[in-house]
């Protein structure tokens, strides 16, 4: 109940201008004790290890901590480049390899956004986008926009284009 009541906190502020594009949002704790935290990313046209690698910490605390619903921003290289999902919205589909070994299942909506072009395995992948909890390492969803608003926009970023 707390986290959809901070949640909520987050989107009236994003809808109302006071989180900035560029803010990336997570919620780093687990159940009562749950908090907030933001860091500045680099910018749309920056790209830097740290942020990567706060990424990758975020995502590891929210793996061991069996957490969903944590936006995210990080990079990781592609190992897997997997069949498009077509049943109900259409996703294409790769796994990637953060730094610290644990893999990441992207699932980008191409009814959406444009298809990540000319993907490769051992390509990097930077996201921004919301981690979902699997046991085999997470699923990263909401990389692109939304349509109605409802929901902070997501992006990947490969070989200097921006899908979103």
């Amino acid at each position: 109940m707390r986290k959809n009541l901070v949640v909520l906190v987050l989107l009236v502020l994003a809808g109302l201008g006071y989180i900035e594009k560029d803010t990336v949002i997570a919620l780093t704790g687990g159940g009562a004790g749950s908090n907030q935290s933001g860091h500045q990313t680099g910018g749309a046209g920056n790209s830097s290890s740290d942020d990567s690698d706060q990424g990758t910490a975020i995502i590891a605390k929210a793996f061991a901590q069996r957490q969903s619903d944590v936006q995210v921003e990080g990079q990781g290289r592609v190992i897997k480049v997997l069949p498009d999902d077509t049943k109900g919205s259409q996703h294409q589909r790769f796994i990637l390899k953060l730094d610290n070994g644990q893999t990441l299942l992207v699932a980008h909506n191409i009814d959406l956004a444009p298809r990540v072009a000319n993907l490769d395995e051992g390509d990097t992948i930077r996201f921004f986008g919301e981690y979902e909890w699997t046991e085999q390492g997470g699923v990263m969803h909401w990389t692109h926009h939304d349509p109605r608003g409802n929901h902070v926009g997501g992006w990947l970023k490969h070989n200097g284009n921006t899908y979103e």
